[in-house]
């Protein structure tokens, strides 16, 4: 029997198979720094997991298509970038999708990130081989909390929506899949949140690794 109850299974990318909402918060930080704009680590950290254009309205009262939003997201891709070689998949990344092409689920990344993003984030992560689909900020309108990253994942996977799950680590996520439809499990390692913030998740782990410990032993009981 199979231990996972999902045929589809979205995943975000930062804090989820990635270390990085941390750098991502450090980038946004010094960019809008360099722009005149006066922020805190904390302030920018509490934001990290909704779109990047989002965040700029939020801290900065910026639209991120005007030449000055530009301006600043171009910055903090450059200096993300730098960060990037630091970075660390969260512990039991590859394993838990593994296991799970193993168990013959459908997996899709769902995410803000543009493209290229994507990719230098699973390559750093050692996964880039094991999710081949994928629905990015190129493919929607509205970024997180706003659930138009799942649906497009969900179209471009032929996903129906009682058998489709999303994993992520942010109540962003956790939003974004309760208004498509859709149950999400919450991952602890994007750090920040408490459980509390993770209200309306179907499960709480501390990350992949946890997760994949679950999942296996409802296959041992099966």
């Amino acid at each position: 029997m199979n231990g996972v109850p999902f045929q589809t299974l979205l995943f975000d990318i930062d804090g989820t198979l990635i270390d990085s909402n941390g750098a991502h918060a450090q980038a946004w930080v010094e960019a809008l720094r360099e722009h005149g704009v006066d922020t805190t680590f904390d302030d920018v950290r509490r934001l990290i997991g909704m779109g990047g254009d989002k965040l700029l309205r939020s801290i900065a009262r910026v639209d991120e298509t005007s030449a000055q939003g530009r301006s600043i997201t171009q910055l903090k891709k450059q200096i993300f970038v730098g960060l990037l070689p630091t970075l660390q998949p969260t512990p039991g990344a590859r394993p838990l999708l593994s296991y799970l092409r193993g168990q013959h689920v459908n997996l899709v990344i769902a995410t803000w990130a543009d493209d290229r993003e994507v990719t230098s984030l699973l390559a750093q992560a050692g996964i880039e081989d094991l999710i081949p689909q994928r629905a990015t900020k190129d493919d929607v309108e509205e970024s997180k909390p706003d659930p138009d990253i799942v649906h497009a994942a969900m179209v471009r996977s032929n996903a129906r929506v009682e058998h489709t799950g999303l994993i992520g680590d942010t109540p962003y996520d956790i939003e974004a899949a309760g208004r498509a439809g859709i149950r999400a499990i919450a991952l602890r390692c994007g750090g920040y949140w408490t459980d509390r913030s993770l209200h309306g998740a179907a499960g709480v782990f501390d990350d992949p690794q946890a997760l994949l410990a679950h999942w296996r032993d409802r296959d041992l009981i099966g």
